[in-house]
């Protein structure tokens, strides 16, 4: 995609309100055109079959026809990267977990239209996302089955000991990439898993009964007081931070609001928390994901012996966290997605 193209988007939501808020806050940058709006879903795929936008923003709960019947159809017959636009609730979260396993590729908070003191943040925010997205070999590759160059390079260091911890830190594809790794892990797994995936409250604890429906081994959303053990992959709480403490010998999670960082749970927190009480026994994953969360907490990895794998870019949905990681050489392994679950199991 040229630098001078200009990303093309669909607006799909019910308030007029919502539709013009998202419009002005994405043409607030150049590289971006909302070329249409629409709605409810029956408008959205007559536009997106007449414009072809490069991606679409998609409100859930809309009269005649809701985003999720809509999904299902834009998958099906014009095919197209699509953003959820979810509210936090309950109700929200399940609605977007089911719209991320019909081909939705994101979801951004509802609210980020209305006033607030973080507006610039969300806005920049879905504005980095609706650019990542659209111009993702991924995505092209899933959704257009459009063919890109030969894969860069892969390697693979042979993962030596037993670790006592795996720490994997996702973002933006998560879900889909965690629910491949997860199912990958042997019931016997010697060690424990502990999860740091970009989401808002009343997410994660959906997410978690997701994949552990999928899982051989336990999966939950992490409470304090949580061991860390054989068997069992924790969850950091959506909008809170976790990190260890050594309580009598035994390894703990505990779940903290503090820092205050930009993402919650923080990737970087929770992989310097680990390097501290865990040392070389860390075996850290950095998958698909917006930014560069994680790249200093992998430091402290790498400063205290521990082994880091990092995702590929032909597999990620963004290659943005896994690539900060690679581009300073930190990774011992870089591998595809499908190989990341057997490469752990390994240990």
């Amino acid at each position: 995609m040229s630098q001078d193209y200009q990303i093309k988007v669909i607006v799909v939501d019910d308030s007029a309100f919502m539709r013009k808020s998202l419009s002005l806050m994405l043409e607030s940058d150049p590289q971006i055109k909302v070329v249409a709006t629409a709605r409810d879903g029956f408008e959205a795929i007559e536009k997106i079959k007449m414009f072809k936008p490069d991606i679409v923003t998609l409100d859930v709960e809309m009269p005649r026809m809701d985003g999720l019947t809509a999904l299902k159809i834009i998958m099906k017959e014009c095919p197209v990267p699509v953003l959820m636009v979810s509210s936090l609730t309950i109700e929200g979260a399940e609605a977007t977990l089911e719209a991320l396993k019909l081909g939705a590729v994101d979801f951004i908070p509802k609210q980020l239209s209305y006033v607030s003191l973080d507006i610039v943040k969300i806005k920049d925010e879905l504005i980095q996302k609706v650019k990542s997205i659209a111009t993702s070999k991924y995505i092209r590759r899933k959704i257009y089955g459009s063919q890109t160059e030969i894969p860069k390079e892969i390697k693979f260091k042979q993962i030596a000991k037993r670790f006592e911890l795996v720490a994997i830190g996702v973002s933006t594809g998560g879900p889909l990439a965690l629910q491949e790794v997860l199912s990958k892990i042997p019931r016997d797994f010697p060690a424990g898993i502990v999860i740091a995936q970009h989401m808002p409250p009343n997410f994660t604890r959906l997410l978690a009964e997701r994949l552990n429906s999928v899982s051989k081994i336990e999966v939950r959303e992490a409470q304090t007081g949580d061991k860390v053990k054989p068997g069992l992959a924790l969850i950091a709480q959506g909008g809170r931070n976790l990190i260890f403490e050594n309580v009598f010998g035994e390894k703990i999670v505990k779940i903290v609001d503090k820092p205050n960082t930009l993402y919650k749970p923080s990737v970087d927190v929770m992989m310097e928390s680990a390097a501290e009480v865990f040392g070389n026994r860390v075996l850290a994953v950095i998958m698909t994901g917006m930014g560069k969360d994680g790249l200093e907490g992998l430091k402290k990895v790498k400063e205290k012996g521990g082994y880091i794998i990092a995702q590929n870019e032909e597999t990620c949905v963004v290659y943005g966290m896994p690539k900060a990681v690679v581009d300073i050489g930190l990774a011992d392994s870089i591998l595809p997605l499908e190989k990341i679950g057997e490469a752990i199991a390994l240990m």
